[in-house]
């Protein structure tokens, strides 16, 4: 791991929105939502300035939306993994999905267990897909795990291992919102403590390569103090 790149994770909102103000159906908006991540994806790999890149595709509070839309969500999800994995394999991309899967299609499941498997080598940064996703069940699922040596960094271990990774899970350095909306909504609560949050009106469809750099900028002019005082400057 590379410890000068950063984790970015992003709460993809706005799609609905997006397609209710050009008179379109909401699963228009999110089919428009996918292109704009295979647009942040690559400028993320191309950035050089990140390691790990968390996007929150579904939530498990999602299962309560009409059931045509979770469809064609789960549906869209299926065809971006058929089309993506070739391009990450190319790009060096790892990709993970991250959450339950006992909820999903047997043929989600084997799709994502087939691009895990073939992107497993890549080495440029890791793609992390949060699908039926909840923060909050997973530290719970975590602490039941138990440890009677429990500490910060064990319990990142068995967060890593409720969620699916098999690995530990990371902090999140910056924390990007689209859409206007300013809160975490169940995503990465743990990982999110000293997280730097960037909220910004556009909508996720319309989020692009352009504003992926404006956030980075943004990151880049702040300063990180993890509770400590910063020598001041002589």
């Amino acid at each position: 791991m590379n410890h000068n790149k950063i984790h970015v994770g992003i709460i993809m909102d706005g799609n609905g929105r997006w397609a209710r103000r050009r008179g379109l159906p909401r699963p228009a908006g999110h089919a428009a939502g996918a292109k704009s991540a295979r647009a942040v994806v690559e400028a993320a790999a191309e950035s050089g300035r990140i390691d790990w890149l968390t996007l929150y595709a579904f939530s498990s509070d999602n299962w309560q939306r009409p059931a045509e839309e979770v469809d064609a969500l789960m549906g869209l999800f299926h065809d971006y993994l058929r089309r993506e994995t070739p391009r990450c394999v190319e790009n060096g991309i790892r990709l993970r999905v991250v959450g339950r899967r006992d909820r999903l299609s047997l043929s989600l499941v084997e799709r994502i267990e087939a691009s895990e498997k073939a992107t497993a080598g890549g080495r440029r940064m890791t793609l992390r897909l949060a699908v039926d996703y909840s923060a909050r069940d997973l530290i719970v699922k975590a602490a039941e795990r138990g440890d009677p040596d429990l500490c910060r960094e064990r319990f990142s271990e068995l967060l890593g291992e409720a969620m699916g990774c098999g690995e530990p899970t990371k902090d999140v350095d910056l924390l990007i919102r689209t859409g206007g909306e300013q809160r975490l909504s169940d995503f990465m609560l743990w990982e999110c403590a000293y997280a730097e949050l960037y909220f910004t009106r556009v909508l996720w469809p319309d989020f692009g390569a352009a504003q992926l750099r404006e956030a980075l900028a943004d990151y880049g002019r702040r300063e990180r103090r993890f509770g400590r005082v910063l020598r001041e400057a002589v």
